[in-house]
């Protein structure tokens, strides 16, 4: 199959071209038309600005099946599956990496699953647990999910974000919001249980281990794409080592994709036994967005992927408000 794509020749360059040919479709794989896709300004546009290229960007996608490899049970024709797709007019992939979307909800809400997933993993693997503070840093895409997945655990869950816009959204959805990182509160300075850094800030992080109580969790779930201040090591490694901090990666993939339990016949192909997936996180969101538990009114902007010079444009500029941008494939 031949279709269109999003792609990056060059630095800076936005283009929609013709996609390869996806060859033969495999004997576990399903394939069929993009319905939306989901973009990560953040991650994206850092892409954009660095060194190899060309680069076929996106990495959530929502697509209506249309054909089904062989061995492929259980999933019928015009069946809407969520995906890891790339920002392209047609989806292959293995069905076991695919989840359906559940009945009544659409396709944009369903690709925002994927960045629910970026914090899901921290809120599987913490030592944190319901009740305890947490304070998520930013409230960009990842942080404003983040905060209320965590809310929905059971969390007392407060937001930093310095932006106003940002904050004002927050705000609106339920969560306790401040602009800077509240050091002199008496009923969260030395209590906070986990900091989930979702700025890629060095001054949240240090904030974080100055706020959290002692052998609490820093997480550093935001990519720190650039130097943002004069921070030295030393203040965070002060910080640190004085507070007992437990400062680590917030790294999305620190859990296997797929759950695979112990199998004699299949020993040779591995296993991890894990409780939690990607995969398991992904299935919780999707179903935590049927229920309406994370707020998206008005924080989703649907745009056509027709011009991606003038798309990505406008999100280098900051010129849209809504945290969420999803690609509505449907109009190509």
């Amino acid at each position: 199959m031949i279709g269109r794509e999003i792609i990056f020749p060059g630095k800076g360059v936005f283009a929609l071209a013709a996609s390869g040919d996806s060859g033969p479709l495999g004997r576990n794989e399903v394939r069929g038309r993009t319905l939306a896709t989901l973009v990560s300004p953040g991650t994206e546009l850092a892409w954009a600005m660095g060194e190899n290229f060309p680069i076929r960007p996106g990495y959530a996608a929502v697509f209506e099946a249309e054909e089904c490899g062989a061995d492929v049970r259980d999933v019928a024709a015009g069946t809407r599956l969520f995906c890891m797709g790339p920002h392209r007019s047609f989806q292959q992939v293995d069905v076991r990496y695919t989840l359906p979307v559940p009945d009544g909800m659409t396709a944009q809400t369903a690709a925002i699953a994927r960045l629910v997933g970026v914090s899901m993993t921290t809120l599987m693997t913490t030592r944190a647990r319901p009740g305890d503070g947490v304070v998520i840093c930013g409230a960009g895409p990842v942080g404003y999910l983040a905060a209320h997945i965590f809310g929905h655990a059971g969390y007392d869950v407060h937001v930093v974000e310095p932006d106003a816009t940002r904050r004002r959204q927050a705000e609106a959805s339920g969560l306790a919001t401040h602009a800077a990182m509240p050091l002199d509160d008496p009923l969260l300075a030395g209590r906070v249980a986990l900091v989930a850094d979702c700025s890629g800030h060095e001054q949240a992080v240090l904030d974080g281990c100055r706020i959290v109580r002692q052998h609490g969790e820093v997480v550093m779930i935001g990519v720190p794409w650039h130097r943002r201040t004069e921070i030295h090591a030393h203040e965070i490694l002060q910080a640190v080592f004085t507070n007992f901090v437990v400062l680590r990666s917030g790294w999305e993939w620190e859990l296997p994709l797929l759950s695979r339990g112990f199998k004699w016949e299949e020993l040779l192909e591995g296993y991890n036994n894990s409780a939690q997936s990607i995969f398991s996180g992904f299935r919780r969101a999707l179903k935590w967005l049927a229920e309406g538990r994370i707020p998206l009114d008005g924080l989703v902007r649907t745009l056509s992927p027709g011009d991606p010079q003038a798309l990505y444009g406008m999100l280098q500029a900051r010129a849209i408000e809504e945290p969420f941008v999803v690609l509505d494939w449907r109009e190509l």
